[in-house]
């Protein structure tokens, strides 16, 4: 993965995320859920291998 794809891509997901919300409100529930779904799963990573 290149090292500027990996700087830019958290504020570029939380750019459409918060433009994904603005137009369909009723997506904030599956962001949120999607959101801590996947870094729940990146913080126990390490711990499994």
């Amino acid at each position: 993965m290149n090292m500027s794809f990996a700087l830019i891509s958290p504020p570029l997901i939380s750019l459409l995320a918060g433009i994904s919300i603005l137009l369909w409100p009723r997506l904030l529930s599956y962001i949120v859920a999607f959101y801590l779904i996947l870094f729940g799963l990146v913080g126990l990573l390490p711990l499994m291998m």
